[in-house]
């Protein structure tokens, strides 16, 4: 836990807790619990979740309890719109699971398993599903997955008195493609897709309907032609820019400007994260910084986020912290 101050992006170190391979992080709507995966796989048991209780004024978690994730390896983790109900992403294994939350903020054990088969054409990453990403609708009424192994966006309707999935749909990607993570346009019109495995952005209209494809274009640099890991992907909270991040030897992120109005994506630059493996970034609440997670440089870098024209600067700002992957936020107050 650190204090971050939106104006100056001057920040001081506050807590810490120690649990195992905290790989993704989730905030309750409430503020008041985290919830952290375990991105282990105990001899078969599979990997678990933790449950914080966050006491807002000191910054200080403190361990509620765990449960097992439903899978092997979870490196996902969201809440819905009420905070009763998290759901896991486990790699490994290709499945998720929701489980219900008390109103002391614990985890009870999963109420829904749901198990991806298939396979696709990348021999090396693709031999069975891996499902890499879960994130509720910003309406609450559905959960979607995204696998990179079987490359499909999973599209499942949601009960929120059950913690059930019903009706089951999905969008194909490329072949070989391999979804990762994506992100809700702040106008709740739009959804945008990163592909791990070829580095492209794909831009759906997003309704109570489904998903219809918009746009496919490249998160990557122009003249880049070295290996290929995309990782994260984020809208700015003005909606009116995305940024998604690149691994492999490129190192950067790619900046698009949105088109309000139909969703269409405009490449603008990149940006060198000046470190190396931007597994994750985030944006702080004011939208006025960029912080970007280099895992395997060891330090958060903090940008300068020009919000007219969307470019970063660097503010020569580091924090360091043992392989950074996975930036939340929440407020003092």
């Amino acid at each position: 836990m650190y204090r971050f101050n939106s104006s100056t992006g001057d920040f001081d170190s506050v807590s810490m807790i120690k649990t195992p391979n905290p790989s993704f992080l989730a905030v309750s709507p409430d503020q008041k619990f985290v919830y952290a995966v375990h991105e282990i796989a105990q001899g078969g048991n599979g990997g678990e979740v933790a449950a914080f209780s966050l006491n807002k004024q000191t910054g200080q978690l403190t361990f509620i309890n765990q449960q097992l994730s439903g899978g092997d390896h979870p490196c996902y983790v969201s809440v819905d719109k009420t905070g009763k109900w998290v759901a896991t992403a486990n790699y490994t294994s290709g499945s998720l699971a929701v489980l219900p939350v008390r109103k002391t903020g614990a985890l009870d054990s999963a109420v829904t398993i749901v198990q991806h088969l298939g396979s696709s054409v990348n021999t090396e990453r693709q031999k069975g599903p891996h499902t890499h990403s879960a994130l509720f609708s910003p309406d609450n009424k559905f959960l979607l997955a995204a696998d990179l192994g079987i490359d499909r966006l999973m599209f499942y309707r949601f009960d929120q008195k059950t913690g059930k999935l019903l009706d089951t749909n999905f969008v194909m990607t490329e072949p070989g493609a391999g979804p990762r993570h994506f992100a809700f346009h702040p106008n709740n019109k739009f959804l945008y897709l990163l592909q791990e495995l070829t580095g492209t952005i794909s831009a759906f209209s997003f309704s109570k309907i489904g998903l219809e494809l918009i746009q496919d274009i490249s998160a990557l640099p122009p003249e880049y032609i070295g290996p290929v890991g995309s990782a994260d992907i984020h809208v700015s909270p003005d909606g009116k820019f995305l940024y998604a991040s690149n691994r492999g030897e490129s190192n950067t992120v790619g900046i698009f400007e949105v088109d309000q109005r139909t969703g269409m994506l405009t490449y603008v630059d990149h940006q060198s994260t000046l470190g190396k493996t931007p597994r994750n970034f985030n944006f702080d609440p004011s939208g006025n910084f960029l912080l970007v997670a280099n895992q395997n440089s060891d330090e958060i870098v903090i940008f300068k986020r020009d919000k007219k024209t969307g470019l970063l600067a660097d503010t020569g700002k580091r924090i360091k912290v043992g392989n950074p992957v996975c930036l939340k936020w929440v407020g003092e107050k």
